[in-house]
């Protein structure tokens, strides 16, 4: 007889309402989970609910907001039941030169990414404790290796990274999991968006072949959803994000290298400008992966 290991139990994930995090809800609820759907366009999370195979509620919300997530756990613990999964999947991104970078985007990159990582894991970490639950932190290459005019997304990822780390030390000896998913880019709204963008599309296109191939939404939510059955400490999308994680400490010598050839040679033909968030209009709904806030996109994780 087949084991499903999700069958039955409420799976919350943030930045659901299209891209990655709706692949990855339609890919647990044929695996039989229960869907709790957070992020800011309602409609199309209510449309997603509809489609799903087994219950599925939503909730409208700013994952930056700490009452706001509060609130939206309460709902989900009383209309879905404790969950016993928790994927942070929002996420958004900018790029340029930091120099030139407008503050505000380059802080609200922060926010979401990091913050509302952390606000997505306090407000369902009880829940997590009490069903020896698993949390999914939706990384990406970019916790590996930072680029050059990605500064804030870098950053946030590279945080988020190490706030996985402490918090599995501190709840394994509670029954709870802690994986991290080290994504690049993932073909989503926000991909499309970036490569309308000269900084960005010269960013992917001067990576080797297999960095800059962008792999489906669908095949991404299928290798993530496997590691939730497994409850794993890591998961690798493509797999040879091992090698370059193994390999970490040559990255940035190697990126500072080539970026001193190529960005002045690139700069001169088509100046580098700001892009201003990236996704569906800038807001907190929400890898990814290199997917207001991606819907669960990210450039590159």
């Amino acid at each position: 007889m087949k084991h499903d290991p999700l069958r039955g139990r409420t799976a919350v994930v943030t930045g659901a309402a299209r891209g990655l995090g709706a692949a990855l809800a339609r890919n647990l609820a044929h695996r039989g989970a229960h869907l709790a759907l957070l992020g800011h366009e309602k409609p199309a999370l209510e449309a997603l609910a509809a489609e799903l195979p087994t219950p599925a509620a939503t909730w409208e919300v700013d994952i930056t907001d700490d009452a706001g997530m509060a609130d939206a756990a309460r709902g989900v613990r009383a209309t879905l039941g404790k969950p016993s999964v928790v994927i942070a999947n929002a996420g958004i991104a900018e790029g340029g030169p930091f120099a030139e970078s407008d503050a505000a985007s380059w802080r609200r990159v922060i926010d979401v990414n990091l913050t509302g990582s952390a606000i997505t894991a306090r407000a369902f970490l009880p829940d997590l404790v009490d069903t020896a639950g698993y949390y999914l932190q939706v990384a990406s290459l970019a916790s590996i290796g930072a680029s050059p005019m990605m500064s804030a997304y870098c950053a946030s990822k590279a945080g988020v990274e190490a706030f996985a780390h402490s918090l599995r030390a501190e709840v394994a000896h509670e029954g709870v999991a802690v994986g991290i998913a080290y994504l690049n880019w993932t073909d989503t709204d926000m991909i499309r968006d970036a490569d309308r963008h000269a900084v960005l599309r010269e960013l992917r296109g001067h990576m080797p072949p297999p960095a800059r191939r962008v792999y489906p939404a669908e095949h991404v939510a299928a290798r993530l959803a496997r590691a939730v059955e497994r409850r794993r400490t890591a998961v690798y999308v493509p797999g040879w994000l091992v090698a370059a994680q193994l390999g970490r400490v040559a990255l940035p010598p190697v990126v500072l290298r080539v970026s001193r050839r190529a960005l002045p040679r690139l700069a001169a033909r088509e100046p580098f400008l700001p892009t201003g968030l990236l996704g569906a209009g800038g807001r907190a709904d929400g890898p990814g992966s290199p997917g207001g806030t991606g819907s669960g996109r990210s450039p590159a994780g």
